[in-house]
């Protein structure tokens, strides 16, 4: 299965991710969304989970979604630090041993095995600034496992 990961987009949708996610059987977005318009073009594309980013108030989404895709369970949440989370994310990885954790805000790519979960951060999809790096990702669940692959915006 191939998953398409994004995350803050901050009300931009750069024009090359339609052809990038291609193919794409769902696609989770980490949060910083922007405005809805964001996540209904990407529904045209594929069934989107999205999250609530800390610039996203108002916005009809929640903080944490979790999901089982090809057998894989999954938690989606805008903010995580990996090395020392915050009690409350910290608690929900426990309690649902998910396989692998989807994330932004650091606006950098991230993608590690921890304790035995996967942590994936896309990186910053949003307009081009102050020479930001910017990108997605595609995630490959196979029964081999999960194979994470950058691709540049």
């Amino acid at each position: 299965m191939k998953i398409g990961v994004i995350s803050d987009t901050h009300n931009f949708l750069d024009p090359r991710v339609p052809e990038l996610f291609a193919g794409v059987e769902h696609i989770l977005h980490g949060g910083d969304i922007g405005q809805p318009w964001v996540i209904h073009e990407l529904e045209s594309l594929a069934p989107v989970t999205a999250v609530l980013g800390n610039n996203d108030a108002g916005l009809p989404y929640r903080e944490t979604e979790v999901l089982t895709l090809a057998g894989i369970k999954i938690l989606v949440h805008h903010i995580v630090d990996v090395r020392r989370p915050h009690q409350v994310i910290r608690e929900r990885i426990t309690r649902l041993q998910p396989g692998l954790v989807v994330f932004g805000h650091t606006h950098q790519v991230f993608h590690d095995t921890l304790d035995g979960i996967f942590f994936l951060n896309p990186g910053y999809s949003g307009k081009p600034r102050l020479n930001l790096s910017r990108s997605v990702a595609l995630l490959h669940l196979t029964p081999d496992g999960l194979r994470p692959e950058i691709l540049p915006l």
